[in-house]
């Protein structure tokens, strides 16, 4: 495993070199080449994956090393998704990065597998950790792409045609990706909740237990619940929706590492591990 995880971590940081390099100098080839690269990193994360499944004989998740292989898988997952759905070559530049540095991350935390437990073979904790990491995943993309909006607004309000002008894609492509990101996002955070909620029931016998981790959950969903609600509604778009999105991806960091390391709590006596 050790060989595809350093072959993993090696593919994404190519491809970021890659994509860095497109974005100065705006070659095609450069593009197709970074994305070649994270696809080859993408399926050696997928074997990875599939191995430690293998060897613990449950989804790898419960500890820091697990959680963050599912997470950056299903990263770079969304993206691949999304680069196929929008076209938007420029997201790798965020994409390719963040998933190099889980990789680098996961090679240096403790690979022993977490012994075989019910609770982990129980389907509703399959399904709660996949829907939770993917709509995680999609809100990470939904952040980079409100950092480019607000990017390419500044450099159109101040009339500065400079770096970032030419090589970034328009505010309405921009809004319009993370509004898909954002509604995909909230929609698989939802059903994560939710399968969350009844595998609470059927392993420690209630729904909601007020673990910091359900509550900073819960606080993460209803941001961007906001967010959805007054774009619906009253119409948020372009800036606000960009730096709400940025806020909501803050908080869901904190969710994610603040929780488990700073507040007691069940879950973090698995991410802890």
């Amino acid at each position: 495993m050790e060989k595809f995880i350093i072959l993993t971590v090696v593919m994404y940081l190519l491809s970021s070199a890659a994509y860095l390099t497109y974005l100065f100098l705006q070659k095609d080839r450069l593009h197709k080449t970074g994305y070649g690269l994270f696809l080859t990193g993408f399926f050696s994360h997928s074997i990875i994956l599939a191995l430690a499944l293998i060897k613990s004989g449950h989804l790898p998740a419960g500890n820091l090393s697990g959680n963050l292989l599912i997470a950056g898988w299903t990263l770079s997952a969304s993206f691949i998704y999304f680069q196929f759905k929008f076209k938007l070559k420029v997201m790798g530049i965020f994409a390719a990065p963040l998933a190099g540095l889980i990789m680098i991350q996961v090679s240096g935390l403790n690979w022993e597998p977490m012994p075989v437990k019910t609770i982990f073979n129980n389907f509703w904790f399959v399904l709660h950790i996949v829907t939770v990491f993917s709509g995680e995943a999609m809100f990470a993309l939904a952040c980079a792409a409100g950092i480019l909006y607000l990017t390419q607004e500044h450099a159109i309000k101040t009339k500065q045609r400079g770096f970032f002008f030419n090589r970034l894609p328009s505010l309405e492509l921009l809004d319009t990706t993370g509004y898909a990101c954002i509604a995909a996002g909230f929609t698989l955070l939802t059903i994560g909740l939710i399968t969350g909620l009844v595998y609470a029931k059927v392993v420690w016998g209630r729904f909601f237990g007020w673990d910091p981790k359900e509550i900073w959950s819960g606080i993460s969903w209803i941001l961007y619940a906001v967010l959805l609600h007054e774009r619906l509604t009253v119409g948020w778009r372009g800036r606000k929706a960009a730096i709400w999105s940025i806020i909501g991806f803050a908080v869901l960091l904190f969710t994610f590492f603040g929780v488990n390391f700073l507040l007691e709590g069940h879950h973090g006596e698995f991410t802890r591990w």
